[in-house]
Parts: C-alpha cells; structure tokens; sequence
C-alpha cells in the first residue's frame, strides 16, 4: 500500500516536462481500473501545449493547478454505447484514483480537479478541449514533477468507530 500512502495533491510542480513514457504509465493504470460490465467508459485527452493548459486552468476556480503543470490530462466519460450509464461515474473515479496513485508511485504529483458533475465546468471543459464529440468532462488531473516533496501525510485517517462488524 505504499503508493496508496505516499500519495497526496500536488499542487506546484517545477518545468520539467513529463515524458511520453510516464503519460503512457499513467494511462495504462488509469485503463486497468474496473468497470461495471467492462464498459471502459473513458477517453483521455492529453493537453501539454500552454493554450489548452490555461483554457482548462480557467475552467474553475479550483483548477489553478492545471497552469503550472507541464502536463494536464482531461479524463472524459463516452456518451454512447455504454450498457451501465449510472456506473460511468463509478468506472472514471477509478480510473483518476489510478493515474493519481501511479504518479505518486513513479515519482510525479499529481491532483484531482473536479468538473463534472457541475454542468458549467463540464461545458467549460469541453470548450477548452474543441468541444469534442460523444464524450463528456469527468475530471482533470494536473500532473507533473513537484515542486517540493510533499511532507509525509501526518497521522492515519484510519478511524475504527466507523468500521461496523456485524
């Protein structure tokens, strides 16, 4: 579990860009999330150039961090063809948990910006992406090389008084 602990938002990162190999890491954790019936629901649009990044950094007030990042990966759920429409949410938070918890593992930050299920992001996203067809804003994911280390994650969030055996 050590990716799991070693994970946390990272919200600056330095210059340095991040390799094509590394981006490929990530999409290959994120495509190895399950899914309900297997429907993969996903379609990741990967934005390096610094137009696309600001376009999507100004999509929120929360998504400041995609400016600094040298890599923003927009995760996006496929509108058609899906046989568990009420699951696809299900299925992308997978799939973002994964790119963050392997960024953390190959040694990038990375956080978690949310867009859907807000309507206005969604639509501000899609803008910013060319507006592209069949499929629409999840989430994005600012990732890059951090600019400090994050401090390791103070005590256990681990609390036993809400786990109920029966």
């Amino acid at each position: 579990m050590n990716a799991i602990f070693k994970r946390s938002s990272v919200r600056q990162f330095t210059d340095e860009p991040v390799a094509i190999d590394d981006i490929e890491r990530l999409m290959r954790a994120a495509m190895a999330a399950p899914s309900a019936g297997n429907q993969q629901p996903w379609e990741f649009y990967i934005a390096r150039d610094e137009t696309t990044r600001m376009a999507l950094a100004a999509t929120s007030p929360y998504a400041a961090p995609a400016k600094l990042a040298p890599c923003v990966i927009a995760a996006c759920t496929r509108t058609d063809g899906l046989r568990f429409v009420s699951c696809a949410p299900l299925d992308m938070s997978a799939a973002v948990e994964n790119i963050l918890l392997e960024a953390a593992n190959i040694g990038l930050g990375a956080v978690w910006l949310g867009v859907a299920p807000d309507p206005h992001r969604m639509a501000a996203v899609a803008v910013a992406l060319g507006s592209p067809r069949g499929v629409e804003p999840f989430a994005l994911v600012a990732v890059g090389h951090p600019a400090h280390r994050p401090e390791p994650k103070g005590p256990s969030r681990y609390d036993e008084t809400r786990v109920h055996w029966i």
